[in-house]
């Protein structure tokens, strides 16, 4: 005698058939994307911008003032600095967004979701070192594993991700080098190199995102931040690696995701 199947069962059994497909599915559409892509001869007559909008994020903020040095609060430099570089890359005809404009406390999970809703970007955070054992020199950090939120539901499955979901952070190590290269070139400052750090605020975009310690809250260095013409050069420099990093990707033609497919 045969058992009756119930309603219920029914349904799981059709569910348990459909995540089956689904997986095979995902499975072949994985394999698709991993076959290497065959050069083409094609010359292109002009390479594209590799990005067209650098989001600036000016550190702290609000009631959270980052270091301090005597009335020299961190919130105010990186604003400052912030606005300045604004002002040199619309000079240079790139699009820019600032995560805050003024005095405001944003938090990091929002600073991050303003960058992912972007289009064609990078991301440069601006800070200042607390003072304590050192007490000079700038330095550049980039994320060592970038891994832009994606929804629960979907996250797990290779068909939905594709070759985007590769992370940047080959991108985002280049971007500090440029930055990290300019600053020290144009402050003279203690070169403290470029690191990797798994900060929130880089480590959780999608795209080539650095942060940038621009010098130490400390007596030393207090008089030379508080000079406008220092703080001039500080916003020049991160200027000219921005500007330097994307016309190199122009003369490579490389995309804005550098560890995407590769064709050898």
């Amino acid at each position: 005698m045969f058992r009756r199947i119930g309603f219920g069962g029914a349904i799981k059994n059709i569910v348990a058939w459909l995540g089956l497909a689904l997986m095979l599915a995902s499975f072949v559409w994985w394999q698709i994307l991993s076959i290497p892509r065959q050069a083409t001869s094609t010359p292109r007559t002009a390479a594209p911008a590799p990005f067209t909008l650098v989001v600036l994020d000016p550190g702290h903020g609000g009631q959270d003032s980052g270091a301090m040095c005597g009335t020299i609060l961190e919130k105010d430099l990186t604003l400052d600095i912030a606005q300045r570089v604004d002002r040199l890359l619309q000079a240079q005809g790139l699009a820019t967004l600032m995560t805050r404009v003024g005095d405001s406390y944003v938090s990091l999970q929002d600073r991050a979701a303003v960058t992912n809703r972007a289009r064609d970007c990078i991301l440069v955070s601006i800070h200042f070192n607390e003072a304590k054992k050192v007490v000079g020199g700038v330095e550049t950090y980039y994320a060592q594993h970038q891994a832009p939120p994606a929804p629960r539901l979907i996250a797990w499955i290779p068909f939905f991700q594709g070759p985007a979901a590769e992370s940047p952070t080959l991108a985002s190590q280049g971007l500090a080098g440029f930055i990290q290269e300019a600053m020290v070139a144009r402050t003279k400052a203690p070169d403290r190199g470029t690191k990797s750090e798994q900060f929130f605020v880089i480590a959780n975009v999608g795209v080539p995102a650095v942060l940038v310690e621009a010098g130490f809250l400390s007596k030393e260095e207090t008089a030379k931040l508080e000079s406008n013409d220092y703080r001039e050069q500080m916003a020049a420099a991160i200027s000219e690696g921005i500007l330097r990093y994307r016309d190199v990707l122009k003369e490579r033609q490389l995309p804005l995701d550098v560890t995407g497919p590769r064709t050898e």
